[in-house]
């Protein structure tokens, strides 16, 4: 009897550890797609777009701080190479302003998966002293600036000063569709002061010690605002989320976060997180525009 009685224990025992088990896997299976990223672990490595870079590192930031196990890297370097370096396997993620397709073969481009996080508008900015004059310019201004044709700002209302054109090199997403978008695909001159690394705050900072200087940058590298540099509208719209939402304003485009192929459990943990409700608040403030917040006509231009 004291033998039956024991054994009925040890399968009372058993039954309610197995059940423990098993709702601890319901509650990690619940958590799928959330946003949550419980005991993530492993190193996970990113590149490519400077116009994304601040999101993604403070992104990694926020997920190592949920995960200590898993280490993040996040650098620029331009969106060519992102593409060209998750292609290659070097990196986990390539960070990129454009579609890869535009950077890379078709077949290239085929082996690469895009995750769109969020969405990305981009300014002309001006040097202070063109800045106080200049509020807006047409698209024909615009492309004749870039043309190299205009060569005055007088030319256009502005001072009595020669226009110094900052341009990015030729693997940066933001000038893709900056030449896209704002210069209807004409190829802009390079200058002599033309950057020859894709660096936004380089740019910025280009263009703001530069008297008489045009260039432009992502509306991320512009939340803080600069005495030096002054943004200048197309056609009288400016270049804000509001308007790029309402589509009046064409200068954006997509930010991209590709693997190759799906991505492994800690990636897709952290591609998870940047579309979590935990990240969408961060998007806006970083200078970076929601998806979801499109309409029909904006979200059907591209």
């Amino acid at each position: 009897m004291k033998k039956l009685i024991a054994s009925v224990l040890c399968l009372a025992l058993l039954a309610t550890i197995l059940a423990g088990c098993g709702s601890s896997n319901t509650g990690a299976n619940a958590n799928a797609g959330t946003g949550s990223t419980s005991s993530v672990s492993g190193s996970i490595a990113m590149d490519g777009s400077s116009a994304l870079l601040p999101l993604a590192q403070t992104a990694a930031t926020q997920f190592q701080a949920k995960n200590p196990d898993c280490a993040i890297t996040a650098n620029g370097g331009g969106s060519g190479t992102g593409l060209n370096d998750v292609l290659a396997g070097t990196v986990d993620i390539g960070n990129s302003d454009v579609y890869a397709a535009e950077k890379l073969t078709a077949a290239d481009a085929a082996k690469l998966v895009d995750h769109k996080v969020a969405l990305i508008g981009v300014a002309t900015i001006v040097n202070a002293d063109v800045a106080a004059a200049v509020k807006s310019l047409s698209s024909d201004q615009l492309k004749s600036i870039f043309s190299g044709q205009t060569k005055n700002w007088s030319v256009v209302g502005g001072p009595n000063e020669a226009i110094t054109i900052i341009n990015r090199p030729t693997s940066s997403g933001t000038r893709s569709l900056f030449q896209k978008w704002a210069l209807g695909g004409q190829k802009s001159v390079e200058g002599a002061t033309s950057l020859q690394t894709d660096d936004s705050k380089a740019l910025l900072t280009t263009v703001g010690a530069t008297k008489g200087a045009i260039g432009y940058v992502a509306l991320s590298y512009l939340v803080q605002p600069s005495a030096q540099i002054g943004t200048v509208g197309i056609d009288g719209v400016d270049a804000t989320y509001a308007n790029i939402y309402n589509n009046t304003y064409q200068v954006w485009g997509y930010e991209h976060m590709y693997t190759k192929g799906q991505p492994k459990a800690n990636v897709q943990a952290f591609l998870d997180y940047m579309s979590s409700a935990d990240m969408a608040s961060t998007i806006e403030s970083s200078g970076y525009g929601v998806i979801a917040s499109l309409n029909a006509a904006a979200a059907a231009s591209r």
